[in-house]
């Protein structure tokens, strides 16, 4: 039985690109997003943020950016997340996606640990780490009913991003932090 499940944690820029592209490959993906709507980053940015690159440079190699684009070559965050969803719709990717879903937790089952030490990279030839016999279980919070649900995937990627809302804060000795800045 071929494997085809592939769990994609973040429905950012990520992980509707690698969505589209394993649907394109004949797979069948879950997009687990913990927030009620696409985005990532640019859900949750400040207003006067801009993309700090061209347009051209940022953007899905199979979505051109609108062409009533005018805000230049450094689009505002709100037209970055108007194209992100407009690419969403296009492909029609919601479909795909769990929102409200926070992942909790992941492992890999199925095959002992002396067959996991023997592996040294991803196969390349569609196996996970070479085994038919493993499969990943994701365990998924509904954030709106409070119930958690274990997903059994044959693939996982992950596309939590850089700022995936945890801030790293770092502990200062007292007297020595940000208040004598």
């Amino acid at each position: 039985m071929a494997k085809r499940n592939v769990g994609i944690v973040g429905a950012g820029v990520s992980g509707l690109a690698a969505c589209k592209h394993v649907i394109d490959k004949g797979f069948d993906p879950i997009l687990f997003e913990a927030e009620p709507d696409i985005g990532g980053v640019w859900a949750h940015t400040l207003e006067s943020t801009r993309l700090q690159a061209s347009a051209d440079a940022y953007r899905f190699s199979d979505f051109p950016w609108p062409a009533d684009l005018t805000d230049g070559t450094c689009p505002s965050h709100d037209k970055v997340l108007e194209y992100i969803k407009a690419y969403s719709r296009q492909f029609d990717l919601v479909k795909c996606i769990r929102f409200n879903s926070r992942v909790v937790g992941m492992e890999y089952v199925g095959v002992d640990e002396e067959e996991m030490a023997a592996w040294e990279t991803w196969a390349g030839n569609g196996k996970a780490f070479n085994s038919e016999k493993g499969e990943w279980h994701i365990t998924v919070e509904d954030l709106k009913l409070g119930i958690t649900e274990v997903f059994r995937m044959d693939f996982v990627i992950v596309c939590i991003g850089l700022y995936s809302g945890t801030p790293n804060i770092p502990d200062f000795p007292t007297k020595e932090g940000p208040e004598i800045f």
